[in-house]
């Protein structure tokens, strides 16, 4: 009995890890209406980084080693490129569309590895790829076929970096006892000082002219979207297996559908309905096929050791 609420409970934590997650677009969204990207993502990883840096204080102490900072200043900076991307995408489109697109980065990552790492590619990857990018067409199309807007561009231009992201992460860690909160805190003080350095002036205003719902909407996304989010699925991976944990943390593109139609006000036609169905139906089955295709090599060779780090979704 004790098992099955531990495990109801892991499950309910990751869903509130996509929950979160999804509505992170339309949190990002209503800050980008009111300032620019570079001082919103500055602010948020100054949170992120200062609370990660708490926490290794009090919980960890373990040594940066000169390696393990070296990766984590690069993945920073390709992270710091991803959410620029992103950041800049969902200023200039739907909360309900940013979440959807960013999501195909779930049959994109494989791809990219299949490339880095000259591994053979399941059918069923590419197929699930075909039908999302059929889904994002329709998505894009409004009610009838037109040109996508540049936020819908930059998404998608996120979501190739992304899994280019992804795909870094699992070649510099491989192989590597990387501390996972090591290199997250590395990568977050990266986009901090990046960001920070991109608009200092922008920023100071904004600490002394941010409204109390402004430095509050900055906060869940430095705290909940990227701290709260990072240690749950760290801590829950660890309880359940990641197949499942994957599975269930891949419904955000649905919680960032409902939390965009019904608080963000967003509206869908009936193309852009078919759309958001056969993007979260591609990712879904790609997601299946590629966490079978791993099960399968893992049963047919030795286990290796291998560290690999949860990537944030949401804008995080």
């Amino acid at each position: 009995m004790s098992s099955f609420l531990v495990a109801r409970r892991v499950d309910g934590l990751l869903l509130l890890v996509a929950v979160v997650w999804g509505s992170s677009y339309l949190a990002a969204k209503s800050l980008t209406d009111t300032a620019g990207v570079t001082v919103i993502l500055s602010l948020r990883f100054l949170i992120t980084a200062s609370a990660l840096w708490l926490i290794w204080v009090i919980r960890s102490r373990r040594t940066i080693g000169g390696r393990e900072a070296a990766a984590g200043v690069v993945l920073g900076l390709t992270q710091a490129s991803v959410l620029i991307l992103e950041t800049h995408g969902i200023a200039g489109t739907s909360a309900t569309n940013a979440g959807l697109i960013i999501s195909l980065v779930v049959v994109f990552t494989p791809i990219t590895e299949a490339i880095a790492f000259r591994a053979k590619l399941p059918r069923m990857v590419l197929g699930a790829a075909v039908i999302a990018v059929v889904g994002v067409c329709l998505l894009v199309s409004g009610d009838g076929f037109a040109t996508p807007t540049p936020g819908d561009i930059l998404m998608l231009a996120a979501a190739v970096v992304r899994a280019i992201h992804v795909t870094a992460v699992s070649g510099l860690t491989r192989g590597r006892a990387y501390s996972p909160l090591n290199l997250t805190l590395v990568q977050s003080a990266v986009c901090a000082l990046v960001y920070t350095v991109g608009d200092p002036t922008g920023v100071l205003s904004a600490v002394r002219t941010f409204t109390s719902a402004q430095w509050l909407g900055v906060l869940y996304l430095g705290l909940a979207c990227s701290v709260f989010a990072f240690l749950v699925q760290t801590w829950a991976i660890q309880q359940t297996s990641a197949s499942r944990a994957s599975l269930l943390m891949g419904t955000e593109p649905i919680w960032a559908v409902l939390i965009g139609l019904s608080i963000g006000q967003d509206t869908l036609s009936l193309p852009g309905i078919l759309g958001a169905a056969l993007i979260v139906a591609g990712t879904y089955l790609g997601l299946r096929a590629e966490t079978r295709h791993r099960v399968r090599l893992r049963r047919n060779r030795p286990r290796q050791g291998r560290f690999q780090i949860g990537e944030p979704g949401g804008t995080g």
